[in-house]
Order: structure tokens, then C-alpha cells, then sequence
């Protein structure tokens, strides 16, 4: 699959569902109404979709939310996916979570196929992690990175970079995950749903974290890459490495190589753009793939050249109204 502007998708993340154990505030309202459960693929759907995505060329495939693991059988459709590695015809099945369910899925995920997960942890203070998750127990949390990594999982945590909230605790971060052999990426916060926040005051630009940083820390820029828009350091004092999403400081959209598709079928062929694709009416269509196929072609050929996400005083508007989690963080 190639876009119009020459980029060749081959990485697919997958919401399997909009509902997630935690409020985190930047992402979610305290009270979400979340989608009804008859309007959701099934997990053998899901299975046939993402089987169609590989057959077009997707060698990245990541599972998302909401929360992933909170979805009913949800290691089902795992299981199901990780087949196409053991055929070779995908390099690699993932899954970014909030944690609080590893403890009981770790191992599972590893026999599944799955060697690497990101895991959502933005402070180390269990006070301020029950703030800004609402209802999130961190202690949970460090269970499940402990199971998993006891299970073999290869772990990079994921923070949004809050101002006035973790943006002196960030070098503590890098070095709590570095010391257990975790990789740890830094976000800026997107515009996307109402949340109830005023992200004019969460905002932290990337670009004043690293230059607090280089107070400290030796940063050498590196040339490594796993497939996401993560631009990537290493550490010298610490010996690991630091990446940085930056869709508003420095947008990652020439390099970009992935739709989104949600729990109901939605393709989004960016993630700060509206336009869509409905892939459910052509799946139910037909048992035979060639009506999907025909409609991801034609969604591929309106993948825009990137997005517009602004965070200014002027614009305290979300830029997207639809919530992160309905197309996954």
C-alpha cells in the first residue's frame, strides 16, 4: 500500500475497543459515554481485518484502546493474530497498554507471539498517578511491568509531558526505567476530544524538556527507529535511550507509514485529520475479500500529507473532536 505522497504503509494500530479502566485526564472526561457493545466488531472481524491488512502489505501490527485488555476474550483475537508471525508474514505483534492488566495476561501475551509492549505510566508518584489516571492504582501497574518482564516482555514506558505536573520528575523517569531495562519515550499532549482540561495549560514542548535535560544528561541523537514517529537519543550516564513524539514541535508526518483503524470498523488514515473510511459495511458485505480490499486501496489513496494539531490561546478547541481512545493512543 503507498499514499499519494510515496509512503509506504506498513504499520496498522488497532483500537479494539473505546473503554479503558482509567480517566487519564488528558486523554478522557470523568464521565465518558462510550460506544454500545452491538455497535463493536466482533473479535472474529477484528481477526478478518487485520488478516486483510496484512495481506496488503502491514508487517507492524499494534493493538490498542481504551484500554486493550479490558475488552471481553481479548487474547482470543491476539492468538489469532499471532499466527501470521509464525508464517512470517508479520515482523512483529504489540500492544500499547495502561498496565493494569498485565499481571494476569504477561505470559500469555509472550506464548501469543508478543515480545514488546509499551506501557502508559506518566509519574512515579502514587498520588499524582491516581490524579491524573482518576481511578488508576499504581501499585497494580508496577505488578504488571514486573510480571511482564518476568514473563520476558521487552517494555517501553510512554509519558505525557504535563506542565506543572511531571516535568521535574522526567529525569527521575529516565532514570527508574533505564536501571530495569526499559526504554522510556516522552509525548506531547494532542488536542484530540473535549476532556474537560485546558491543554493550553498541560502543554510542555518536547523542545524545552530536552534542553532541561541536557543540564544533566549527555544526549547524542541516534539513527534508530521501531516503526513509530518517535525520534530517538542516547543517554550516556545511563546507557539506554529516550525517544521523542512531537506532533506539535516538530510534526513526524513525512515519515509517517500507518492508518488506525477503531472497534466499529472506522479507518483513519491520520490521526489529526477527520476523514475516515468505513471498512465494516464491505466486510459484512461479502465472506470473499475482494470488496475490502477494493475499499482499503481506495482509503490508502486519501491518506493526507499530515496533520494540523495547533495548541495555542487562540485555539483551546480540540482540533479533532473524537477522544484518543476511539482511534488509540
Amino acid at each position: 500500500m503507498v499514499d499519494p505522497f510515496g509512503r509506504h504503509v506498513s504499520y496498522l494500530r488497532v483500537s479494539v475497543t473505546d473503554r479503558c479502566d482509567f480517566r487519564c485526564t488528558y486523554c478522557m472526561a470523568e464521565n465518558m459515554t462510550f460506544l454500545p457493545k452491538k455497535d463493536l466488531l466482533t473479535l472474529e472481524e477484528l481477526n478478518r481485518l487485520c488478516s486483510a491488512f496484512i495481506a496488503k502489505g502491514v508487517r507492524k501490527l499494534r493493538l490498542t484502546g481504551g484500554e486493550p485488555l479490558v475488552r471481553k476474550n481479548i487474547m482470543f483475537l491476539i492468538r489469532e493474530l499471532g499466527r501470521h508471525l509464525e508464517t512470517g508474514a508479520l515482523d512483529e505483534l504489540t500492544l500499547t497498554t495502561n498496565g493494569s492488566q498485565l499481571a494476569r495476561h504477561a505470559e500469555e501475551l509472550y506464548d501469543c507471539g508478543v515480545r514488546r509492549i509499551n506501557v502508559s505510566l506518566d509519574t512515579l508518584d502514587p498520588e499524582k498517578f491516581r490524579a491524573i489516571t482518576r481511578w488508576g492504582d499504581f501499585s497494580k501497574v508496577m505488578e504488571g511491568i514486573e510480571a511482564a518482564q518476568k514473563a520476558g516482555l521487552k517494555i517501553k514506558l510512554n509519558a505525557v509531558a504535563l506542565k506543572d505536573f511531571n516535568e521535574h520528575e522526567i529525569p527521575d523517569m529516565l532514570r527508574f526505567a533505564h536501571e530495569r531495562d526499559m526504554e522510556l519515550t516522552l509525548i506531547e499532549t494532542m488536542p484530540l476530544g473535549e476532556t474537560g482540561e485546558d491543554r493550553t495549560e498541560q502543554y510542555l514542548p518536547l523542545s524545552k524538556v530536552r534542553s532541561d535535560l541536557e543540564r544533566q544528561f549527555t544526549l547524542t541523537d541516534i539513527a534508530k527507529r521501531t516503526g513509530g514517529p518517535a525520534r530517538y537519543v542516547s543517554i550516556a550516564e545511563t546507557g539506554g535511550t529516550l525517544g521523542f513524539i512531537t506532533p506539535l514541535t516538530h510534526n513526524f508526518c513525512e515519515s509517517c507509514n500507518r492508518v488506525r483503524l477503531t472497534c466499529t470498523g472506522t479507518l483513519y488514515m491520520c490521526l489529526g485529520q477527520e476523514d475516515a473510511a468505513d471498512l465494516r459495511a464491505p466486510l459484512r458485505a461479502s465472506e470473499d475479500d475482494a470488496l475490502l480490499f477494493q475499499a482499503i486501496d481506495e482509503a490508502i489513496t486519501r491518506k493526507p500529507k499530515g496533520h494540523d494539531f495547533i495548541i495555542d490561546r487562540d485555539h483551546r478547541r480540540p482540533a479533532v473532536s473524537r477522544h484518543m481512545s476511539v482511534t488509540g493512543g
